[in-house]
């Protein structure tokens, strides 16, 4: 069921010059992309998830990690963008100055046609090397078994957060500048729970900024947001769209 979208939002929404929108793992689970533990079944059920994802983990037993994110990264490759995605690529062509950060390491939103996307946890379609601040790099073909080496000598890794490490600081800082200047802010497809990602809405608000949530299920932001649509972003996204004036 579709959600009805207030007027007075559709209004807001066509008036603001800046946008910014911040997605989390529900709009990627309606693409079929498990979140992490979710993930964490059958053969990979066994291990802790400090295990797969710290640099601790890594250096214990790197050719466990590195198989445990090649499978990851090849079951991204077998999906595609779902609605949602769709729908936010055509609301930054639409909007003046809109913004997108995500929390996902999918790349579906590049897929779909979004530019200069925010990745607030990296991207698992990247590796990089684990010592050094070298320039990232697609995944090598063929990389079964013990993760390669860099050209530097390091041992390849994911291009993704792992527990115990600080976001990127560049894009943690495009994140804050965005949030602290823009006039409405959907958070969508996000638990509210993850910081300091789940702080980015309240900055908003804080700054002036109208915010609208958009998720299936209550959040602890839904009792401070100005509107919250309840819904998946696949369904509520692209009606929104509809609902703006001209041409879609």
């Amino acid at each position: 069921m579709t959600p009805s979208i207030p007027a007075e939002l559709i209004e807001r929404l066509s008036r603001a010059q800046r946008v910014v929108a911040m997605t989390g793992a529900g709009i990627s689970a309606e693409s079929g992309i498990p979140t992490f533990r979710d993930a964490q079944s059958g053969l990979w059920a066994q291990f802790k998830p400090e295990e797969l994802a710290s640099e601790a983990g890594f250096r214990a037993a790197p050719e466990r990690v590195w198989q445990w994110y090649r499978w990851r990264y090849q079951q991204v490759r077998k999906t595609s963008p779902n609605p949602g995605h769709y729908a936010l690529a055509q609301l930054q062509q639409r909007l003046p100055n809109f913004t997108l950060i995500t929390q996902n390491v999918d790349g579906l939103h590049q897929a779909a046609g979004s530019t200069d996307v925010i990745e607030l946890h990296g991207s698992i379609r990247r590796v990089r090397c684990l010592d050094n601040d070298c320039e990232e790099q697609e995944w090598p073909e063929n990389s079964t078994g013990t993760p390669p080496k860099h050209s530097c000598g390091s041992l390849l890794r994911p291009a993704v957060v792992w527990f115990g490490e600080f976001l990127p600081e560049q894009a943690l800082a495009d994140a804050i500048e965005a949030v602290e200047n823009c006039d409405l802010m959907f958070s969508i497809g996000t638990s509210s729970l993850v910081y300091p990602a789940a702080e980015l809405p309240l900055v908003a608000q804080q700054n002036g900024a109208v915010v609208v949530e958009i998720n299936p299920n209550p959040t602890p932001l839904s009792t401070r947001a100005d509107y919250v649509l309840t819904g998946a972003a696949g369904v509520v996204l692209p009606e929104l769209v509809k609902a703006l004036p001209g041409p879609v």
